[in-house]
């Protein structure tokens, strides 16, 4: 019986066709699932307004997730929403049309300096302790004796101009790398300078992403010893736009 209704039957065909149903609802599963943050989209409305966009599929439904040192979060809708009102204004009234900060768009954080709104939290190590730290606290981690100890070095801006001078270094103690530079500014400010931006120059540290006073308004740490994931984030952010802003030439176009 069974042979009878197989030979009518081509199995193999049946077997891809299985596949490609599965396939299928593992990709619309997965592009489900990565609308469990950043969603909906918020676009132009007519006169002003705004429009939540979803998209297809929808937003799935909300699910908790335990943190690994605590807590837990609720996904989507658990996060806050950024209610900043930020100094810009849009350029043309019609829909997508880009925005214009009105201010000082370096000390306001927008355009190339925005940030995200994260936790105001350091991020942590497997056990619980601090992940990046500065050397003053991380005493089993030095300076290779094959590469230059900068402490003691003066960092200049992009005009070759002395703005402080390297205190510490703050190092990752999960990847043995270190993230920031420490400075103590010329107005006596401990500022910190992300290593990806900096480099060293004879016995000085450079910072091209800046010029000037400029340091002295970098976004600062509430605690001298440690640095929460946004206050990371507003640091990387405020020398980021500095590649934008810092001067007026940087705002016009290379061509």
């Amino acid at each position: 019986m069974f042979i009878e209704f197989t030979q009518g039957v081509d199995l193999a065909q049946i077997v891809l066709y299985l596949f490609w149903a599965f396939f299928g609802a593992l990709i619309l599963y997965l592009h489900r699932e990565s609308k469990r943050e950043g969603y909906p989209l918020i676009a132009d409305g007519v006169n002003g307004s705004v429009r939540h966009l979803e998209g297809f599929p929808s937003i799935p439904s909300p699910k908790t997730f335990l943190l690994p040192h605590g807590g837990e979060v609720q996904a989507p809708g658990g996060a806050p929403k950024d209610t900043r009102n930020l100094p810009l204004e849009k350029v043309a009234p019609y829909f997508g049309a880009p925005f214009a900060p009105t201010g000082d768009p370096l000390r306001d954080q927008v355009g190339p300096a925005s940030y995200a709104d994260r936790a105001d939290e350091p991020d942590l190590l497997a056990d619980g302790g601090i992940k990046i730290v500065p050397l003053r606290v991380a005493g089993e981690f030095h300076v290779s004796s094959r590469d230059k100890d900068p402490r003691g070095f003066d960092v200049v801006d992009a005009k070759g101009t002395k703005v402080g001078t390297i205190t510490d270094l703050w190092i990752d103690q999960a990847e043995f790398l270190f993230r920031y530079f420490e400075m103590k500014s010329k107005g006596g400010r401990s500022v910190l300078i992300p290593v990806p931006v900096a480099f060293i120059w004879g016995d000085k540290v450079k910072v091209n992403a800046l010029v000037g006073d400029q340091f002295e308004h970098v976004p600062t740490t509430k605690k001298p010893d440690s640095v929460t994931l946004l206050e990371e984030d507003k640091i990387m952010g405020y020398f980021g736009g500095g590649y934008f802003y810092a001067t007026p030439e940087r705002q016009e176009p290379f061509i």
